[in-house]
């Protein structure tokens, strides 16, 4: 079971939403003996979408991570989902991978997610796989050509369907010039057809000259139109792959497995070992840049990329970045500072475990039940501290308030969300207590739904999501001078409080500015706070819809009190009186939160963006050109036209479009809008 570092592979398998990654991994592990089976995405049988929430879906939802052994090597596959809700599952994945397939459907063309995907593996070696190449419609010489016109020239066939008919017969591997079809699973060695021979050679051209560009001598060749040799070709393709000079494309079938055991071969011939790859950096106990080595000998060090929380407990899913990871090691955290034993350590494929005494250098593994790391966590040797990168995922974008379905669950709710938080470092929630709801943000509909279905499932808490309510304030705009008397009599002591107040609105704080001028004792000194205290506490409610009054100005300038019914609560009530009475006199307006918006968009979207935004009632401040085709717009929008903007971008950019959102400050909201806001806060009041 242990490998040496240079035959283990690291692979992701990334790309669109259901373009046959998980059925491509299914493959590898069935032709390999890995499983015994193989398993359909439609039947809820497969190794890597394991939970009732992927079965039920039919979706990937988290990153499975599966091994099998081929030909004295070790891949680890790490299959993610393809929607773009769950794209911090493919950063841990890339964060560990050392090459990536990026899959795409020859029945689609080139989806979006194979854009994302060759973003996100821009510093990885890397292939393309188009999948589905035997279904109706499928058509891989177009989506080989769409691939080509997206990536480049360096995009280089190794492998292209035998079609007749409009049937697809076989595969044909152009560097050895071999062909194949497939019988009970098996590759079987067939002739190549004479009508595809000049396809072949074409085919050939493109591979060679892309070759050929990986070093001088091979391009002297080349020039000479001397022929390869396959070692050469091999070589240089070996050597263009490692410096991302050269994508290779190869094709097949996940079903019937066509293509599959090229694609192995593909990857232990051609992808590099973790040793291969350029050694990590990290930082050590001084502050100081160090060097991680792949290396055996090494002291151990080792990156928590995933974790998952069940009723079994927890598991963190490592990849040994130097040295090697052994039954009952103590090892430390460097960003807690606390030990943490490696009990029991397990080589995972999708939800089996299997218990092992070693991981070695490069490969990948899991430990149960860390006391004190969470995902993207170095673990290293004590003597030997070396804190590698952590993993970085995109702020969440999409908000939506959560509450129980019966009353009185919200302490279930955060005590799912939180344990759901160990394995998805990709939402927040939080209790506002301004607003009075539990918000919960994530990076779209999608997940969110996802995370309702896991607290109903794991922790029996039904719940349901509403509308995040805006943050509203209101100020005053003008001047006024009123009274607030309060006289009460009741037998023995009664209550007087009688205070004069000018309210006016001002603009150094948000905060309440008070001040008295009393003059000649009308008002003791002692009932001055009593006095404020009343303004302060009035001013959480509003009088145009409840909402917290800001840049206010309370002056106490007359007023008279009683030797005896005089208190400080008659003071303070007297004080809400006169405010009471006095602000809605004052020209009230409701304030909204407008925020800074930054979109990054595709060219070819800016006029559907702008559109939009004006229709929000946002200001455009200006475009600036990112290159790639991208411009960033800026701009400043209310929030409360923002709750549905996460969705509607993606729908109108087709999931190329990203932004984020910053509260800056507070306007005065147009009439219309302010009597819809007053409606609303009317009708909630009735309802609570």
């Amino acid at each position: 079971m242990g490998y040496t570092t240079d035959k283990i592979r690291n692979v992701c398998l990334l790309g669109h939403g259901s373009t046959g990654k998980t059925s491509l991994a299914e493959s590898m592990l069935f032709l390999t003996g890995a499983s015994d089976r193989l398993g359909r995405v439609s039947d809820g049988n497969t190794v890597g979408d394991y939970d009732a929430e992927e079965i039920k879906r039919q979706i990937s939802i988290s990153a499975a991570t599966l091994f099998t052994e081929y030909k004295g090597h070790k891949i680890n596959i790490i299959d993610t989902p393809g929607y773009f809700d769950f794209a911090g599952e493919v950063s841990q994945a890339v964060r560990v991978a050392d090459a990536g397939i990026i899959v795409c459907s020859a029945k689609g063309g080139v989806g979006v997610g194979a854009e994302k995907a060759w973003k996100a593996l821009s510093k990885h070696p890397k292939l393309f796989y188009i999948s589905k190449i035997d279904e109706e419609n499928g058509d891989f010489n177009a989506t080989f050509q769409a691939l080509r016109e997206k990536f480049g020239h360096t995009l280089s066939p190794l492998v292209f369907p035998i079609v007749k008919d409009g049937r697809v017969q076989g595969i044909i591997d152009v560097v050895l010039r071999k062909a194949y079809t497939i019988e009970k699973g098996k590759s079987i060695e067939t002739a190549i057809p004479p009508d595809m021979q000049s396809t072949l050679d074409e085919m050939y051209t493109v591979l060679a000259e892309n070759v050929a560009e990986t070093s001088e001598e091979l391009m002297e060749k080349f020039f000479a139109e001397e022929p390869f040799t396959d070692e050469e070709i091999i070589r240089g393709l070996k050597q263009g792959i490692r410096d991302l000079s050269l994508v290779p494309v190869v094709c097949g079938s996940g079903f019937t497995g066509l293509g599959t055991e090229l694609l192995l071969d593909t990857v232990i011939n051609l992808f590099p070992s973790p040793a291969d790859i350029t050694p990590e950096l990290g930082i050590n106990a001084a502050g100081e840049q160090v060097s991680i080595p792949c290396d055996r000998s090494a002291p151990t060090c080792m990156l928590i990329y995933k974790t998952t929380s069940d009723q079994y407990g927890k598991f963190s899913f490592f990849k040994v970045l130097s040295g090697t990871v052994d039954t009952d090691m103590v090892l430390i955290n460097p960003r807690s500072g606390s030990s943490e034993k490696m009990g029991h350590i397990y080589m995972m494929q999708g939800k089996k475990s299997t218990e092992v005494k070693q991981i070695g250098c490069g490969d990948i593994g899991a430990v149960s039940k860390l006391s004190d790391s969470k995902t993207g966590d170095t673990l290293c040797d004590p003597k030997n501290v070396a804190r590698a990168a952590g993993i970085e995922f995109n702020a969440p974008c999409y908000s939506m308030a959560v509450t129980p379905k019966v009353k009185g669950q919200e302490d279930k709710i955060s005590g799912g969300l939180t344990r759901l938080a160990e394995e998805d470092q990709t939402f927040s929630v939080e209790n506002n207590a301004e607003i009075h709801q539990m918000v919960l943000s994530g990076a779209g509909d999608i997940h969110l739904d996802v995370l309702c279905s896991k607290l109903k499932n794991k922790f029996g808490v039904e719940v349901e999501l509403s509308p995040v309510r805006v943050a509203y304030r209101e100020k005053i705009r003008k001047k006024v001078r009123i009274q607030g008397r309060h006289k009460k009599q009741s037998g023995g002591h009664g209550q007087y409080g009688d205070v004069w107040i000018e309210f006016e609105p001002q603009s150094e704080t948000e905060d309440l500015i008070f001040e008295e001028k009393i003059f000649g004792g009308s008002v003791p000194k002692q009932y001055f706070p009593a006095v404020e205290k009343g303004i302060r506490e009035s001013m959480t409610k509003g009088v145009l819809a409840g909402y917290p009054v800001v840049y206010l100005k309370a002056t106490l300038v007359d007023g008279s009190y009683h030797d005896v019914d005089s208190s400080e609560m008659a003071f303070k009530t007297a004080a809400n009186l006169a405010y009471k009475n006095g602000l809605p006199q004052a020209s009230p307006v409701i304030l909204e939160p407008i925020g800074s918006l930054k979109v990054n968009i595709p060219d070819i979207n800016m006029g559907d963006v702008i559109g939009d935004l004006n229709k929000r009632r946002g200001r455009v401040l200006g475009m600036n050109p990112k290159g790639d085709g991208n411009q960033e717009v800026e701009a400043e929008v209310p929030a409360a036209e923002m709750s549905s903007y996460a969705i509607d971008l993606r729908s109108m950019t087709q999931g190329r479009g990203s932004f984020s959102f910053e509260f800056i400050r507070y306007e005065e909201t147009p009439a219309a809008v302010q009597q819809k806001i007053i409606e609303e806060a009317k009708a909630l009041a009735e309802a609570e």
